[in-house]
């Protein structure tokens, strides 16, 4: 007799938890392959990817989901984002645990571990990942970007710059704007290399032929790394440590903590006071 069957000595496994995940689009390939496997049960809400460049709009649509979650439905709603700009800052939950990857942003849930992408970062500077929802997003809004070069773009960048570029013309003139916008044009030049997180069950989408045309275009050198979603699988499934993740309890926010951990809780009263102070 098998340990765990009826009439068996073995432990009974532990009842599956009923998570809620809230997460970027950019992720969906990678969270979907992890929540195949996890013994937990799963409701998804993907988001527009793009959220990142107007933080203050992403985090107030993030906790709109949040806030429009029942209470008593899940055991905790997982948060699949990094700070990512400080998109995370001041999300909270009236009833029910947050938990939120300590991850400067999505590249860190693609690598497996803060740790590694920050042996990346240092080992390899001037890097630009990408990743199959890099390149899948903005086909998936129904534009033609691929064709113009401009794969990586975010879905909500060309409409804040626009904006951006007006609110300069009103300050500053036509003239001093448009130098402006030539210079926060010159983002790439920073880059030099173009590496693709790959995985195995990415291997049949012709993602590294896109990638190094996309480098060939702007010069950069082209590299490929296998990706990790050890992080990922750990989010869906739980136990949460304090090393890889904050747990959010009802009362409570998310902060930035300006160190290794990246992000903090703290009370929301407390949040209240130091933004009501600014």
């Amino acid at each position: 007799m098998s340990p765990g069957s009826p009439g068996g000595t073995g432990t009974a496994p532990a009842q599956a938890k009923f998570l809620k995940l809230i997460a970027c689009e950019i992720a969906f390939r990678e969270i979907c392959r992890v929540a195949a496997r996890s013994p937990n049960l799963l409701d998804f809400e993907f988001l527009t990817q793009g959220y990142h460049d107007i933080p203050r709009t992403g985090c107030a649509e993030i906790q709109r989901r949040i806030d429009a979650t029942p209470a008593g439905k899940y055991d905790a709603i997982l948060i699949g984002y990094g700070l990512c700009s400080n998109i995370l800052a001041g999300l909270r939950s009236p009833h029910t645990p947050l938990v939120v990857p300590r991850a400067h942003d999505c590249i860190t849930f693609f690598l497996g571990s803060k740790e590694r992408y920050q042996g990346f970062f240092h080992a390899h500077p001037g890097t630009y990942y990408y990743t199959s929802g890099w390149l899948e997003c903005a086909r998936r809004r129904g534009e033609k970007s691929l064709a113009q070069g401009n794969t990586f773009m975010p879905a909500n960048l060309k409409t804040a710059a626009d904006a951006t570029y007006q609110a300069w013309v009103e300050k500053f003139g036509e003239e001093q704007a448009q130098y402006l916008l030539e210079v926060m044009g010159g983002w790439a030049q920073s880059y030099h290399h173009g590496t693709l997180i790959q995985f195995d069950f990415t291997q049949s989408l012709g993602l590294r032929e896109q990638v190094q045309r996309l480098c060939a275009d702007q010069g950069w050198q082209f590299e490929e790394v296998p990706g990790d979603l050890g992080l990922l699988q750990r989010l869906v499934d739980g136990p949460w440590t304090a090393e890889e993740f904050l747990v959010v309890q009802p009362g409570e926010a998310v902060a930035a903590s300006f160190d290794e951990k990246i992000i903090k809780a703290e009370t929301a009263t407390g949040l209240a006071t130091r933004n009501s102070s600014r």
